[in-house]
């Protein structure tokens, strides 16, 4: 059995350290020994006091054996260590890894993400210089199994790819620009203060993706309370993105569910007498978007993914407030509303 650590109580007195690595692993067996080794190597950190945690999202794998393996021989000077998260989802292990991590600053990595020798580095020095920084995200490149459909640089952003050039620049919560997950590092305690420990949205399960957006609706906690959200292309990670992920049926579900939940994530934490005016003026900009696409593409978009995709997104925006509106409403009040 790997040792399962006890939740830390996190205004007890136990010393924070300066950086923790979060890596959520599902049925990771053959991806977790590439990752663990480009950590285990990573260069600068000679003066960063860190550790490396696994969250286990319900995987019914090896990865468990995989981890146990590596604790044998891993460095003492940086922990790894090892957590079980039953509940399946994206936002359930990141919220574990937060509970569990002991650094100041966590950096989310996925399974399928391999870090650059000096990510770790990179992420502590920034966030010494940026105090006001209460999540920054990675330069990310797709390391891809099979060509991408043509143009898809338009939609790579669906799939956590990003590139925002070679210098810091700070995201925009206001209109959703917002860093992916993966490569992210948050501030511990800004996470504790503002993020709920429920998110309405915890990431795909399995085949479903309707709850995709667990990474912006925490940042959106984070960017509504005050804090900076920052892009640091010092940080640089590739993202291997296998052949299933590039077929035309998924990617249309993904760009379908990313925007039927764009209204839920525009009016999180806003006043309810916002919520009207910024449900309409989404649908009279996705609208408008619709008709533009619709012209510049034509017969295109039922045969070329990335059109189809756009279409599908704007589409999806255009009908996210009834879509959230429905959502809300319970069985009972629609009963009621259909029998007088």
């Amino acid at each position: 059995m790997i040792l399962e650590y006890s939740e830390p109580n996190f205004k007890s007195a136990v010393r924070l350290i300066d950086f923790t690595v979060a890596i959520r692993a599902y049925n990771s067996g053959s991806l977790l020994p590439t990752i663990l080794d480009r950590l285990r190597f990573q260069i600068e950190v000679e003066t960063i006091h860190w550790e490396v945690i696994v969250i286990d999202n319900n995987s019914t794998d090896n990865t468990a054996e995989i981890v146990k393996a590596y604790q044998i021989a891993w460095p003492e000077t940086f922990p790894l260590r090892y957590y079980f998260e039953p509940r399946q989802g994206a936002g359930f292990a990141r919220h574990r890894a937060i509970k569990e991590a002991r650094g100041n600053l966590i950096g989310f990595l996925d399974d399928d993400n391999l870090p650059t020798d000096n990510w770790v580095a990179a992420a502590c020095a920034f966030g010494k210089t940026h105090s006001r920084a209460g999540a920054y995200g990675s330069q990310i490149h797709g390391e891809f199994e099979v060509e991408p459909p043509k143009d898809f640089h338009r939609i790579q952003s669906f799939l956590a790819i990003k590139d925002r050039g070679s210098e810091p620049n700070l995201y925009d919560p206001a209109i959703l620009s917002l860093p992916p997950g993966a490569g992210l590092v948050v501030r511990r305690q800004v996470w504790f203060d503002h993020v709920p420990p429920t998110q309405v949205l915890q990431g795909p399960v399995k085949e479903s993706l309707t709850k995709k957006g667990e990474d912006f609706e925490a940042l959106m906690h984070i960017g509504n309370a005050g804090w900076e959200i920052w892009y640091n292309p010092e940080m640089q990670i590739s993202h291997q993105i296998p052949s299933w992920r590039l077929e035309k049926n998924y990617l249309v579900t993904l760009t379908r569910c990313a925007g039927l939940n764009t209204c839920y994530l525009r009016t999180l934490n806003v006043s309810s007498w916002q919520i009207p005016m910024i449900a309409l003026r989404l649908m009279v900009g996705s609208f408008c978007r619709l008709i533009i696409h619709f012209f510049k593409h034509g017969s295109k978009i039922r045969t070329d993914t990335v059109a189809a995709c756009e279409m599908e997104f704007f589409l999806s925006c255009f009908i996210s407030p009834l879509y959230l509106f429905m959502k809300n409403i319970k069985l009972k009040d629609i009963i009621v509303i259909f029998s007088g």
